[in-house]
């Protein structure tokens, strides 16, 4: 099993659109594909990456600004995030007008996932792990065997998602975050919505709002 991975910072908000391909068939996804789509296919096409998927943790703008826009395109289906974010996403339009970012689209994805559920790259395979809080329909995407985990929103190095947003939840965060995540195994590392790579770890033990020791 061999993954490749290219972390593609889109939209004024630095957000972390990750290409994800199987090299073995170099069939591929976007996981949050956020904005600036020229950018992102220029990148697939470097890389020689052949899309079957769109992948989406969540609803927020600056993680689908073009999702729809390039399941029209390229005729790709979506996968993602959890059916309680529809109402996110049916709100892209006036959430584009409000940040004043470029008209987006709201969409149907061809597949509300579940906890439990698996999606395909290629031919490795990805646990969904629904994990509520920063949005109440956020997914994690895990792969057990290469240690990775793509988190979104839900965790970064040092910090952890907002929850001020509408039906945001931070009990229910941490909950995902101690319960859900952490359990996966210390050497897990974790791409996140905005900012560098950590561990799972090293989050466990320094992360002020979710560590051991501040919640042992």
């Amino acid at each position: 099993m061999s993954l490749g991975i290219k972390i593609l910072p889109v939209t004024p908000f630095q957000q972390n659109c990750s290409l994800i391909w199987d090299k073995n068939s170099m069939r591929g996804a976007l996981v949050d594909a956020g904005g600036e789509p020229e950018q992102l296919l220029a990148a697939v096409e470097a890389e020689g990456v052949t899309l079957e998927k769109l992948l989406v943790t969540h609803g927020h703008l600056d993680h689908v600004g073009v999702v729809a826009e390039l399941a029209e395109r390229l005729n790709l289906p979506i996968e993602g995030p959890h059916k309680d974010d529809k109402f996110w996403i049916d709100m892209l339009p006036m959430q584009a007008q409000q940040m004043g970012f470029p008209a987006s689209r709201a969409f149907t994805p061809d597949r509300w996932l579940e906890d439990g559920d698996t999606v395909s790259v290629g031919e490795i395979h990805f646990d969904v792990i629904h994990c509520p809080g920063h949005t109440p329909g956020h997914v994690v995407f895990h792969q057990p065997d290469l240690q990775l985990a793509l988190v979104g929103d839900v965790i970064f190095q040092g910090s952890i998602g907002r929850t001020d947003f509408p039906r945001g939840n931070h009990a229910d965060l941490v909950r995902s975050i101690r319960e859900k995540l952490f359990p996966l195994g210390d050497e897990v590392q974790f791409v996140p919505g905005h900012g560098p790579l950590s561990r799972f770890g090293i989050e466990r033990v320094s992360n002020p709002f979710v560590s051991d020791n501040a919640y042992g």
